[in-house]
Parts: structure tokens; C-alpha cells; sequence
């Protein structure tokens, strides 16, 4: 976790410049100020700290509920920036937007992740047949059985050399994976997680 010792207050007058960035999308949520005050609560909580001209010291969400939990904080090379990863619990933004510049969910995958989280647990509307995805999550066996014929038809894509259409098939593949993934509460997060392991290994 960040070090205060190695951050320099003096360049902005006491605070460094925050970026805080969804750990999940990827999105920039916002951009912000912390004191060396702000920061040790950050630290000494789990929750985003700031220091606000207006506010003082603010506890991001103590009275709306979108509080952002610290995922990882890490300095800038000058020391005088911070990058905040976070898990927000609401809209990063006053204007009640996902970001304050705009909706957000820049990350396809991300995008993907939400969506089906949504179909997963928004009720069916009465009397209409249940969407592809919904059917998938309710049946297991047409689940393994479609992420198995997905994977072949990219494999004979890719053995024909078929670049276009070995890119459809892999995003076809990519969804019917985050399908089987969601019923094991696993996102495309935790893949990305595992391959930033490996990474620094």
C-alpha cells in the first residue's frame, strides 16, 4: 500500500492530485485532492478520504452511500500524484453520472460483466420467453455444451486462417465464458486479476 513518506505535499500547497479509477472498468471516476490528514484515513478505513475546499476533510459517500473501498493507491514517479483503484458503490459523480466525465464503462468487458450481471438478476418480464443469456444461466448443460461448440468453431476459424471471422468467434467465445463464469461469482475481473499475477511473476 502507499507510503507517505514518499509523497511530496509541498508542490500543491499541502494536497496531491488524486486519480481515482474504477479497479473494475478501468474508468477514470474522478479527479480530486488529499492532505496527508485525508490520506491516513484512507489508509486507516479502506474508504477514499479527500480534502475538499469547501468540505474539509470528506469521507467520499458518508452521506450519499457511494463510498469508493481502496482496492490499491499507488504514488506517481514526481510523488506529488496519487492513482486510487477503488470498487465504487454508486455514482463517483454529485451529478449522480458513473463518472464525472460521463457514463463510463469505457472496458467492453466490463460493459459485458454488467450486462449480464443485470440479465442474471433483473425478473423476467411475465409471459415473455426467456432472453439467450437467461436461458444459458438457467441451464447448465447448454451452457458447458455452447462454450464447448463456441471454442471449436474459433479453433476452425483460426486452423482456416480466417482472421475476420476468428475475431467474431473469439468474442463469442470471450461471452460464453463470462456466462459460465457468472454463476460461480466470478467475473471478467477475476480473469484480469489472474493474468496481472501472472504478469508479475
Amino acid at each position: 500500500m502507499l507510503d507517505l513518506a514518499t509523497l511530496d505535499f509541498s508542490k500543491g500547497q499541502g494536497v496531491v492530485t488524486v486519480v481515482t479509477q474504477d479497479a473494475r472498468t478501468g474508468d477514470v471516476l474522478m479527479v480530486a485532492h488529499a492532505d496527508r490528514e485525508a490520506l491516513e484515513a484512507t489508509l486507516r478505513t479502506g474508504e477514499m478520504h479527500y480534502r475538499s475546499r469547501t468540505r474539509g476533510l470528506w469521507h467520499k459517500g458518508a452521506t450519499s452511500g457511494n463510498t469508493q473501498r481502496v482496492v490499491s493507491l499507488r504514488a506517481d514517479c514526481d510523488g506529488d500524484a496519487v492513482l486510487a483503484r477503488v470498487e465504487k458503490a454508486g455514482p463517483a459523480c454529485h451529478t449522480q453520472t458513473e463518472t464525472c466525465f460521463g457514463p463510463g464503462l469505457d472496458d467492453p468487458l466490463a460493459h459485458l460483466d454488467a450486462l449480464l450481471a443485470s440479465r442474471a438478476t433483473r425478473p423476467a418480464e411475465e409471459g415473455a420467453p426467456p432472453g439467450y443469456t437467461r436461458r444459458l444461466l438457467g441451464d447448465r448443460n447448454l451452457r458447458l455444451k455452447k462454450l464447448g461448440e463456441e471454442a471449436a468453431e474459433l479453433v476452425t476459424a483460426c486452423a482456416d486462417g480466417d482472421s475476420t471471422r476468428a475475431v467474431e468467434e473469439a468474442a463469442d467465445v470471450l461471452y460464453h465464458v463470462l456466462v459460465a463464469l457468472l454463476p460461480l461469482g466470478r467475473t471478467a475481473n477475476d480473469v484480469k486479476a489472474a493474468l496481472a499475477a501472472r504478469a508479475r511473476r
